[in-house]
């Protein structure tokens, strides 16, 4: 949420300074340029703190630290498979049993 946060900041600073450079007809290249520059300088100086915490939590995602994301078919499976188990406390599921194919297929 902390890097979603810093980039619309990030976003909200570039639009009106490329629609500004666009004004005083700059092209769009250098438009694109200087705007880019400008919302990181603003950004670097004025947003320190957000900057930081989007730095946090994009090292904690890609550090192996975070929980997994599951998908919603993913979720679904382990709500059904926990109501399986808990309706029949006599089945048991294995999953180290089974092979990688049979995991990605679904069998």
């Amino acid at each position: 949420m902390a890097f979603l946060k810093y980039s619309l900041i990030r976003l909200v600073l570039f639009a009106p300074l490329f629609a500004l450079f666009l004004y005083l007809q700059l092209g769009w290249l250098l438009a694109v340029l200087c705007a880019g520059m400008m919302a990181f300088a603003i950004s670097y100086l004025f947003f320190q703190k957000q900057r930081a915490a989007a730095a946090e939590s994009l090292h904690q995602r890609f550090s192996g630290m975070a929980k997994p994301l599951r998908s919603a078919g993913e979720v679904d499976d382990a709500d059904a498979e926990d109501r399986l188990v808990d309706a029949h406390p006599d089945v048991t599921v294995r999953a180290e049993n089974r092979t990688k194919d049979s995991r990605e297929t679904g069998s």
